[in-house]
């Protein structure tokens, strides 16, 4: 990188030969992925607009146990929508707390600027009519999300009523709803492709900081995101299935454990053992070994994952971090239109 241009972050390095200098009108194989738990806070709905039920589909139950399982389904766009929101409001109140006054207005759906960093990631489609304002392929990408238990254990209905504001006497309920109880767990895949490491920072800190999700966030739906491993290379190398199929094993097996434990209280016997750094550096290491660019192929270990994590939270998004970035954007533009 040019001496004046912002460094890359020390804990960067471990991905620098996966990362661009600027973002590129032509997509490489550089490829990101980062695995995260989304931990069910509240009482969530995870459904489609046209319908009371969860989604859910039938899956093995494990990768070594082939028995069909209904598990409840985080769809790809309902965990995307969230987070580009997030992004823009982070650029939003980052801009304004900065005093950048001239920057780009944007926002979902017919306002979208593409000329900011949120545009270039998650991908924009000119809204203006008549023009030959260029559309931007996403470089962030979102698989569907399934349950790492099984539907009948995770699912809740909740029965809602008319209260008398007068008497304050319940009325006739008014629905029920399908829910995802809370304390259960959606490990999913966040997939990012031919970005900066700028770029990185920003969708770290954004899954970082969304915490609302599904079609009922004004009552419900808190989520915690917590990251637990990264993989880098040429390729995607795991599906979000894999890695639910893949820890439901090691779920189960802990679960037996504790199970023919009798000496351990209640408090001691831990069921989450799934969700832990080190089993997901293992899963990834394995799943290295089917890539086809098994030498381009880099997974991290804890510490490096835990050294990203630090410095994307301490990283303060500062006037020229945020100028430099809208200024990629700008030139990426420009390279695009080049190639018209």
């Amino acid at each position: 990188m040019s001496d004046s241009r912002l460094p890359l972050p020390k804990a960067f390095e471990p991905l620098k030969d996966y990362l661009v200098e600027k973002p590129e009108p032509l997509r490489k194989t550089l490829t990101v992925q980062v695995v995260v738990a989304r931990n069910i806070l509240d009482y969530t709905v995870l459904r489609t607009e046209e319908t009371r039920e969860l989604n859910t589909t039938a899956t093995p139950l494990s990768i070594t146990r082939p028995e069909p399982t209904l598990r409840v389904v985080f769809l790809g766009g309902k965990q995307k929508a969230p987070e580009t929101r997030t992004l823009g409001a982070i650029l939003r109140t980052a801009n304004e707390t900065l005093g950048r006054n001239d920057a780009p207005i944007c926002y979902l759906k017919d306002k979208l600027c593409m000329h900011c960093p949120r545009c270039a990631l998650f991908g924009a489609i000119s809204t203006r009519g008549g023009t030959q304002e260029l559309n931007f392929k996403h470089r962030i990408e979102y698989s569907s999300a399934y349950s790492l238990l099984p539907y009948d254990e995770i699912e809740e209905s909740i029965t809602f009523n008319a209260i008398d504001e007068v008497t304050t006497r319940v009325g006739q309920a008014l629905g029920e709803t399908s829910t995802v109880a809370p304390a259960n767990i959606f490990p999913s895949i966040v997939t990012l492709n031919t970005v900066t490491w700028k770029e990185l920072l920003l969708a770290l800190k954004t899954i970082l900081a969304t915490r609302s999700y599904g079609a009922e966030t004004r009552t419900r739906g808190d989520v915690l995101n917590i990251i637990l491993g990264i993989a880098a290379g040429w390729e995607e190398i795991i599906s979000p299935l894999e890695l639910t199929l893949e820890l439901y094993d090691i779920f189960d097996t802990n679960k037996n454990i504790d199970e023919k434990d009798t000496n351990k209280s209640i408090d001691e016997k831990d069921t989450n053992k799934s969700i832990d750094e080190k089993q997901i550096a293992k899963i990834l290491r394995n799943y290295k070994k089917k890539a086809a660019f098994v030498n381009r192929t880099k997974v991290l270990s804890p510490k490096e994952v835990s050294q990203i994590l630090k410095t994307v939270q301490d990283y303060d998004l500062t006037k020229e971090f945020l100028e430099e970035a809208y200024k990629d954007v700008d030139e990426f533009l420009a390279k695009a239109r080049s190639l018209e």
